[in-house]
């Protein structure tokens, strides 16, 4: 057997990020990362686990140990939040989140000790903001993208408000999560340790469901009411913040509130915005004939896509604002600031189409970016029928071109002629 080295075990943890749809490009700032939060033995072990979820059974046959040692070693890597572990009628199945949104920002979710949380600031503000592959393998590849922009609700008319379908609503998501837990800003608290965080709320960084319970159990992040998360998300509003949630309609798992300075998303949006990097919502700013140029809206505005213009073609006369359709995300914090209602929200004239849930979204992006394969045929594990039902369930109900390019990836004669049969329907 060829020698290990410290690096080669980091080096199997990224082949091993990546066959999931959001990886992390190897890199050499990417192996200083992952040292600060994996010990060379445990990047060993998590190379090895499946993509789907699994348990402590799984690990243990995969590292050749005994279940309760196999038990210990994913307890303490769910305990440093490098591991979501999910409880379910009594059992406990673990998962490996990805980068992002996942163990990189749960990292910083909370103070710790244990960590040199300063440096690894640095490290991911290399990575990720110095860096382009990451951002561009994260936001750029592909239609379908990890993230949505949520309207801000108060801002809509009476009108348009009917016609606001109950995902779109961030209020939504919280009155239906089963468990809701707050921590730590990621990107504000990254740029705090870097003498650069603004001075938005910290501690408002939404999660849901299995995550959100994962996080509390693990101490990463609090526990709070729907109460709560409304009041937060309130002063989220009056803070200008834009909500960045998860790109699905049921159980949204995270919902960020971003601002324009220290937030990866609006970062990227600012930087990459006609690659679309984040979806919008399905509805515009527009100005109306009784704008006067005040200039508010620019300075609001979390991507920076409002100018303003002038009645004259030599800068003279009346001034109005010009929002630059193609890049709006449709969050409303425009026309929040807008003192004399010359901003209002339209609704898009195609909608923005949102995946159904976590399994729509991830298959989606894998065929979008060649890895389906990965997901169908993972190496470290056999699926299950019903996983394998659920995964061809969903490749079936997308469009035809799709379905080609899904079959191609995975060279499966089964899932072309189960396409044939389908279209003939």
């Amino acid at each position: 057997m060829a020698h290990r080295t410290p690096r080669s075990s980091y080096q199997a943890l990224t082949k091993r990020l990546n066959l999931y749809t959001q990886g992390a490009p190897p890199s050499e700032l990417l192996y200083r990362i992952l040292a600060m939060l994996f010990t060379e033995k445990e990047a060993e072990l998590v190379a090895g686990l499946p993509i789907k979820p699994f348990s402590a059974e799984q690990a243990a046959k995969n590292w050749r140990i005994s279940i309760s040692a196999a038990e210990e070693k994913l307890q303490r890597l769910a305990s440093r939040a490098l591991l979501v572990d999910i409880q379910l009628n009594g059992k406990t199945e673990y998962v490996l989140p990805p980068p992002m949104a996942g163990f990189f920002e749960f990292a910083l979710m909370r103070t710790r000790g244990d960590i040199d949380q300063k440096l690894l600031s640095e490290l991911y503000e290399q990575y990720i903001n110095v860096e382009e592959d990451f951002v561009r393998q994260l936001f750029l590849i592909g239609k379908t993208q990890l993230g949505r922009v949520f309207v801000q609700e108060e801002v809509l008319s009476s009108e348009h408000a009917l016609h606001v379908l109950d995902y779109e609503r961030a209020t939504e998501v919280i009155e239906t999560a089963s468990d809701i837990a707050i921590g730590l800003c990621y990107c504000r608290h990254k740029r705090q340790h870097q003498g650069k965080a603004c001075d938005a709320e910290m501690d408002i960084c939404m999660t849901f469901g299995n995550v959100a319970a994962s996080l509390i159990r693990n101490e990463f992040a609090r526990r709070v009411d729907q109460a709560e998360c409304k009041e937060l998300l309130n002063k989220a509003w009056e803070q200008n913040l834009v909500q960045f949630g998860e790109n699905v309609q049921k159980e949204v798992s995270f919902l960020c509130n971003c601002c324009s300075c220290c937030c990866e998303a609006m970062i990227v949006a600012q930087r990459f915005g006609h690659e679309q990097p984040v979806h919008s919502s399905n509805f515009i700013a527009q100005v109306e004939p009784n704008c006067s140029g005040c200039g508010l809206c620019l300075a609001a505005c979390p991507v920076k896509i409002i100018s303003l213009d002038a009645e004259h073609a030599d800068g003279s006369g009346r001034k109005h604002a010009v929002i630059d359709e193609e890049l709006c995300l449709g969050c409303g914090v425009c026309v929040r600031n807008c003192r004399i209602n010359a901003l209002t929200m339209q609704s898009r004239t195609s909608r923005i189409i949102t995946p159904v849930n976590s399994t729509h979204k991830v298959v989606l992006m894998a065929i979008e970016r060649g890895k389906l394969q990965n997901l169908i045929f993972d190496n470290q594990v056999l699926w299950s029928h019903r996983a394998l039902a659920a995964m061809f369930g969903v490749i079936l109900k997308l469009p035809p071109v799709k379905r080609i390019l899904a079959s191609e990836q995975i060279g499966s004669r089964y899932l072309g002629t189960l396409c044939e049969h389908y279209d003939a329907k």
